[in-house]
């Protein structure tokens, strides 16, 4: 059992169920006796709908209560029916631990995997992203599905409003971009965007994404001015070299902000003078054009 901030993530157990059935009887409050059993009121709730069951009373009235039998069952029982080969098996407390993190903290499925990492969680099995995904859509969590997810596949408009931007970009549109690269065919070509501190402070993060293998580059800058990503620009390319900058970044599409009205400066090498990447403009807020950026500023 492991905790945060007096919360408990480990699923409940035989004796919680016994305790909501007692305090429900006494008349307590959801809120009363999620405080009891530390944790969030959205757990006792959806664990009152799991354990619900018809009873009929000595005057043949029949009313809805909460069972914890009901409830054992069904909890143990959705994740053994699904056979051997779910990979979760019988492992309640990472399926709890998991539940609680999406659901009533807002995780993305990646970013707890990154917390048990953080904290160093041990549990009997170990599950990659693209598992724990797939387990989500098909249901193997009682609590949580893809309208919990911080993306819930919204379908985004392929279009783009015809606005005027605050400044005309000072390189290539994205309608010039050649494209292999709208296609991902070829490894080199990047998105890249800013990330806001959500502290009151001027500090961002500059946030570089691969296109073709959705690699990630993230670096801090403090501000989000224009000199600022020029400057970062420059010490990755000391760090990888010349050549072999131009050889990782072919082309880096960004959006109108003014942190990127640089062009030239960003385009330039700061070791040979020369060309070192290709920039291309996004059309006025169409941020869909740098679609894995996005995803990835979601993420952060």
């Amino acid at each position: 059992m492991s905790s945060e901030k007096g919360r408990r993530f480990s699923h409940l157990r035989w004796k919680d169920r016994l305790k909501i059935e007692r305090m429900l009887k006494e008349g307590h409050k959801v809120k009363e006796i999620a405080a009891a059993l530390h944790v969030d009121s959205t757990t006792i709730y959806r664990e009152i709908k799991r354990g619900k069951t018809v009873q009929r009373t000595t005057e043949l009235i029949d009313r809805e209560i909460y069972c914890p039998d009901v409830a054992e069952n069904k909890y143990r029982a959705n994740l053994a029916a699904k056979g051997p080969a779910l990979k979760l098996g019988n492992d309640y407390k990472l399926a709890a631990y998991i539940e609680q993190k999406i659901v009533e903290e807002r995780y993305s499925p990646e970013a707890v995997l990154l917390k048990i990492k953080e904290e160093r969680l041990t549990f009997s099995v170990t599950l990659s992203k693209w598992t724990l995904y797939s387990y989500i859509t098909k249901g193997v969590f009682l609590g949580v599905t893809n309208k919990n997810l911080p993306r819930k596949g919204k379908k985004k408009n392929k279009g783009y409003r015809k606005v005027r931007a605050a400044h005309l970009p000072q390189g290539d549109s994205i309608e010039d971009r050649p494209e292999e690269i709208a296609e991902r065919a070829m490894p080199g070509d990047w998105e890249m965007d800013t990330v806001v501190s959500c502290k009151k402070d001027a500090a961002r993060l500059l946030v570089l994404t691969e296109r073709m293998f959705r690699q990630e580059i993230i670096i801090k800058m403090p501000d989000g001015t224009t000199q600022s990503v020029v400057r970062s620009l420059d010490r990755l390319e000391r760090k990888l070299g010349s050549r072999l900058f131009r050889r990782i970044f072919r082309t880096i599409t960004v959006d109108n902000g003014s942190e990127f009205a640089d062009c030239e400066g960003m385009e330039r090498s700061c070791l040979t003078k020369r060309a070192r990447t290709h920039i291309y403009y996004c059309h006025p807020y169409s941020a869909f054009e740098r679609g894995s950026n996005e995803n990835a500023n979601i993420l952060i």
